[in-house]
This record gives C-alpha cells, structure tokens and sequence, in this order.
C-alpha cells in the first residue's frame, strides 16, 4: 500500500513509524527539512521537502498512484484543502485531522466525501471520549469496548490486596474461564503470558472479559467498584468542554481556568451542572480553597504536559480517588506512568489510533493502540479456509508476541480456550506487542 502523510509532527512520524514497521511504501511530506531530517534518521521511508497543497508537490510524489493520503499538519485548512487536491489527483483515500466538530456532524458527512475529504479525525472530541469512560469507570486503567461492547478489554493496576496477585496464571485455573488474561505491563515492558507467568504487585493486568462478567475483573483485582459524582478539571480547553458536555448532568463539575477572560468566555459555553472558577490548578492551595478534598475526580487538561502531572500528583496527595492527565510530550509517558498519576490521555496517539485502523488488510472492524502497553488489540474476522479456522487453538504455532483474548460467534460472547476451534466468521479478539498486528493478521486470511 502506497501511503503519503502530509506533516511530519509527532502524528504524522509515529504514524510512519507504524507504517513503516508493517513494511508499507511510505512518502512523508512536510515545508521544514529539518522535521524531515529528524524522521528520516530514525525511519525507512522516503521523505520530501514540500507543501500538501502544492500540485506540482503532490504530482512529484505520485498522487495519482497513492492509496491513502493523510494530512496531520497543526492547520486544519491545510489537511481538508491538501486532502480535496489530493482525491481529485487520484489519491483513492484520504483522511484529515480537523478541530471544528461540526464537520463531523452526519448532515455533513456527504457533503466532504463530495469534496475528496473521505474521513476526519477530531483529536479533541475522542480525547474527552476517553475521559469520560475512564470517569465511568474509575477503577479501571483502560476499559475498551469490543465487538460492539460484547467483549471489554479492561486494564487495572494491581495492588497488594489482590487476590490474583503473587499468583502463577496455571493457579487460577476456573477463574481463567471467566476472563482472559492477554498482557502484563511491569516497569517498561509488555508480556504476553503463559502459564508459568506470575502476576506481581504494581502489575498493570489487561483483562478480556465479556460484559456479563466485567465485575468480576475488580474482584479479582482487588478493586472496590466506586461512583464517581464530584469532578475538579483544570484548564479550560476544548477537551474540557466537550468533557463536560459528554458527562452526565447528574455529576457535579468544577472548570478551573487561569486566564481571566478565557474563564469569562467559558461561563457562557458551559451546562448548568458546571461551575467555572478563573483560578490557577497548578497552585496547592488554589486546589484546596476550591474544594479538592470534596472531589471524587481530578481531570488536568491544559495542554502543559508538565503542569498536568504535576496538578494529579498534587491530586493523589489529597486523596482524589481518580486522576487524569493530558499528557502530549511523548517522551513524557512513561515517566508519567512511572509516577503512578492514574489514566493518561495523549491527542496524538488517540490520533495515530484513528487511522491505522484504515490500514490493515485483513477484515479489521475495530484496532486500539494502547498508549499504556505498546500493543494493538483488534477484532479481526476469521476468513474461510484461513489457517487459523484449521485446527484447535493448542495446536496453532502463533506469533511469540501475540494472543487471542476472545470471540463473537453468532452474536455470542465467548472466551477462548485451547481446545477451541475457530470457525469461518468468528469475530476474534487479538492482542499483539511489538508491531505483530500483521503477523497476526497472516493466521486469518
């Protein structure tokens, strides 16, 4: 697949990064030679100084063979004009990053594909849509629902008071037919495991589950299922306020926002359940005088990476039960979850996740990069005569770094175990590390 990505900004390089991985031909496109330099020193792909929107440019680069074409440039006039250019060139897809929601509203969605542009991207709106399922539940590091919610995959923090904790995974023997146990973060590494793996204190678990046994995952973990109803954000962005807008009247909301006239603005853009403050988070006793010991939730969403994890230390230090941080220096992350500051939010992964599911060949209706685990987990369809359909699970010689976490068959949910056979159509839940979505992707078609 001939893929051109036009912004070689922290998207548009990890995107080629991927990309480049999976041993797709890819072009990268960008006005700074120095970005280019910099992506070209640590990527295999071809780069090009030059402008999206220039018809000479993108004839250059050869648009007109081009399968998928992206515009991740920090101008949304930019991605929708370069993405219009390059579909009436003869690119056969394109996708643009945007920040205006209401080109996502679907009385418009013909009306771009007219014009070339065939799929955006909001950053902002799947931002606060992460939050707010982390909100929902709070106990939880990561919850993604799966084949439209029949399957969940939740990752959780274990503690001490856990009762799978200290325990080799062939000792929890029937507890395993309840859930399935795909990866184990520890420190900076991501395992597959097997039987002989023991789950350790300060483990982050990722669980496959189906939704009519989700509560058991908790338990397991040593988790008390807890109601989030006061919530404190600091900063005053767009994923604040479409946070707020997402979030149940019911809850109570405090929108701390430092800039004066900023502040004054939000008054006017936000619901009845929400009350603006011009104060600065980033202050301890600005969080105390506005009632930090009285909120269940601490959201920090300035878009200063660093003000950010500081103001959920500062929560954590005063006992808020669930803290959230906008994380987007991604050389920031692991130090962040080091720090142990709750669930992070980074734009420009939620970004990168959005496309790469275009990009896979196999019948793929759903892919999620974890920021927290470098993994992919996705739903992949089971083609007929594919060689996972041939024999029982036991006995199929899977990728190292890859597992399978569940299935849907005939609308049913379903854990896998080793003498499950794969049927032509089952809809299988795959977890992967270390860039092996394509290797996985090889079992299935």
């Amino acid at each position: 697949m001939k893929v051109v990505i036009a912004g070689a900004g922290a998207v548009g390089t990890h995107l080629a990064r991927l990309l480049s991985i999976e041993n797709q031909d890819v072009i990268l496109i960008d006005p700074d030679k120095e970005k280019l330099n910099f992506a070209r020193n640590n990527l295999e792909m071809i780069t090009m100084v030059g402008s999206a929107t220039s018809l000479y440019d993108l004839t250059e680069i050869g648009i007109n063979k081009t399968d998928l074409f992206i515009a991740v440039t920090p101008e949304e006039s930019v991605n929708t004009t370069a993405c219009m250019l390059a579909s009436n060139m003869g690119a056969k897809r394109t996708f643009a990053r945007i920040d205006n929601f209401e080109y996502l509203l679907p009385k418009n969605k013909e009306f771009f594909e007219n014009l070339g542009v065939h799929f955006m991207v909001y950053p902002e709106m799947l931002a606060a849509k992460e939050i707010v399922t982390d909100i929902k539940h709070p106990w939880a590091r990561l919850w993604v629902e799966l084949c439209n919610g029949s399957i969940i995959l939740v990752g959780v923090k274990i503690r001490a008071n856990a009762p799978i904790v200290d325990k080799h995974l062939h000792e929890l023997g029937s507890e395993l037919k309840k859930y399935h146990i795909v990866a184990i973060k520890r420190n900076n590494t991501t395992i597959i495991p097997r039987g002989n793996h023991r789950i350790e204190n300060g483990d982050i678990v990722f669980f496959t589950v189906t939704k009519e046994l989700v509560n058991e995952i908790p338990v397991a973990a040593g988790k008390e299922i807890f109601e989030i109803k006061h919530i404190m954000i600091m900063g005053g962005s767009r994923i604040a306020l479409r946070t707020c807008e997402y979030l149940p009247d019911s809850m109570k909301i405090k929108l701390l926002e430092s800039d004066k006239e900023k502040a004054e603005k939000l008054i006017e853009k936000v619901q009845s359940n929400v009350t603006v403050y011009h104060d600065d988070g980033r202050n301890a006793d600005s969080l105390v005088q506005e009632g930090i010991n009285d909120v269940d939730a601490f959201i920090a969403v300035t878009g200063n990476s660093e003000a950010n994890i500081l103001a959920c230390l500062a929560a954590k230090r005063f006992g808020v039960y669930k803290t959230i941080a906008e994380v987007e220096n991604m050389d920031y992350i692991s130090m962040a979850e080091n720090l142990d500051i709750g669930n992070i939010i980074n734009k420009k992964q939620i970004t990168v996740n959005n496309i790469y599911r275009f990009l896979l060949n196999a019948d793929v209706s759903n892919v999620k990069s974890l920021t927290v685990a470098n993994a992919d987990v996705a739903e992949i369809i089971a083609r007929p005569n594919s060689r996972i359909t041939k024999k029982e699970i036991k006995k199929i010689t899977f990728p190292p770094n890859v597992t399978l976490g569940g299935l849907i068959r005939n609308g049913q949910a379903m854990m896998i175990e080793g003498n499950t056979i794969i049927e032509p159509y089952d809809h299988v839940i795959v977890f992967c590390v270390e860039g092996a979505l394509k290797e996985a992707e090889k079992l299935f078609n």
